[in-house]
C-alpha cells in the first residue's frame, strides 16, 4: 500500500511539474521562403531584427534589390545592410531576380537587364504580393515599406516608384538608372539616389556601359531632371556638400513632402558604398559615404500618407 501511495505521488508531482512549467514558442528571426506569382516560384530571405519579438508595434520593411548577376544571399554579404537594419530595428528582405540561360539572375527594371527583360517577367507584381505576404503573416508597417536597390536593382527600385507608389514609402537607388519609358505615379515619391564619378558599368554621364547589360543609360542628370518633375520640386536645389570626397544635392518643397537627395562621390566604382565589392574582381565601394547609414536616415523621414 505504501508503494503504491509512493507511486502514485510520484507520478502527481511529475504531472504537477509539467503543467507548471510555460512553453516558450522558439523566436525565430531568419526565414527561407518562396510564393507564388503566376506560374513561377519566386524565392526570398526575411530578416527579423533582434526586438522583433519584445515589442507589438508594427516595424518598417526594406526591401533589399541585387545587381544583376548577383542574388539576395549575395547582396545581404557585400552589402552588410543587415547588421545596420538590426540596430535600427527594422526589417530587411532579399528577393532573388530569375536566372535565365547563363544563371545570371537579374530583374525587370524596364529597358533594362537580360533574362528578365528578355522574358517580360513581371517582377512588379513579385514585388506587389510580396510586401502583400510579408505585411499579412509578420508585423510589419504597411506604410512604411522602402525598396532600395544597386544598379540592376536600383532600376527597379525607380519602376516600383513609378508603378507601386501605394505600397512604396521611398526608394534609395545605387549606380543605377531609371529605365522606364514613362512614369507617372499618384503621387510624389521620395528618392535617394547615389552613384560614383567612377562607375563605368552604368556612367554617370550616360551611354553604355563596360558591363553585360549592353543598353545605352540615360545620364544621372536626366534622370534627376524627371524626378525634379514627377514631384514638382522646388528648383534650383541646394548644394549642401561640395568637398573633394562627395557631393550632396538636395531638392526640397516637393509635392506630398518629398525629398530628392543626391550623392556622387569622387571615389568607388560600381560597388555598394561603405560595404564589400560585389565580386571577385569588383570594383572597390566608396569610402566617402556609406549607403546602408544614408538611406536608414533617409528613409526614417518617410512614411505613406
Amino acid at each position: 500500500m505504501t508503494k503504491t501511495f509512493t507511486i502514485a505521488a510520484a507520478l502527481l508531482a511529475i504531472t504537477t511539474l509539467a503543467v507548471a512549467v510555460p512553453y516558450f514558442e522558439p523566436r525565430v528571426y531568419r526565414f527561407d521562403q518562396t510564393i507564388l506569382v503566376g506560374d513561377s516560384e519566386r524565392s526570398f530571405t526575411l530578416n527579423l531584427p533582434p526586438t522583433y519579438y519584445d515589442s507589438k508595434a508594427p516595424v518598417p520593411l526594406v526591401i533589399a534589390l541585387h545587381g544583376g548577376g548577383g542574388s539576395g544571399a549575395q547582396f545581404e554579404a557585400t552589402s552588410g545592410l543587415t547588421q545596420k537594419t538590426d540596430a535600427a530595428q527594422v526589417a530587411v528582405v532579399y528577393p532573388d531576380g530569375t536566372a535565365g540561360a547563363l544563371g545570371l539572375r537579374t530583374w525587370n527594371g524596364g529597358g533594362c537587364c537580360g533574362h528578365a527583360v528578355a522574358a517580360d517577367i513581371d517582377d512588379v507584381e513579385f514585388m506587389r504580393q510580396l510586401i502583400a505576404h510579408l505585411t499579412a503573416n509578420y508585423r510589419i508597417d504597411p506604410k512604411r515599406v522602402y525598396a532600395a536597390g544597386h544598379s540592376n536593382g536600383g532600376m527597379l527600385a525607380y519602376r516600383l516608384a513609378c508603378e507601386l507608389p501605394e505600397r512604396i514609402a521611398a526608394i534609395a537607388a545605387n549606380a543605377a538608372a531609371m529605365m522606364v519609358d514613362s512614369c507617372a505615379p499618384a503621387h510624389a515619391v521620395p528618392v535617394l539616389h547615389m552613384h560614383s564619378r567612377l562607375d563605368a558599368n552604368v556612367p554617370i554621364d550616360g551611354g553604355q556601359g563596360i558591363g553585360l547589360a549592353g543598353v545605352t543609360f540615360p545620364s544621372l542628370a536626366s534622370v534627376m531632371a524627371s524626378w525634379v518633375a514627377i514631384d514638382a520640386c522646388e528648383t534650383p536645389p541646394i548644394v549642401r556638400i561640395k568637398s573633394g570626397l562627395y557631393e550632396r544635392t538636395t531638392w526640397r518643397r516637393c509635392s506630398n513632402r518629398a525629398v530628392l537627395d543626391l550623392y556622387v562621390t569622387d571615389d568607388g566604382g560600381h560597388a555598394w558604398p561603405g560595404g564589400l565589392p560585389g565580386g571577385a574582381g569588383g570594383d572597390t565601394p566608396s569610402e566617402a559615404i556609406d549607403a546602408n547609414d544614408l538611406l536608414l536616415a533617409f528613409f526614417r523621414r518617410h512614411a505613406l500618407r
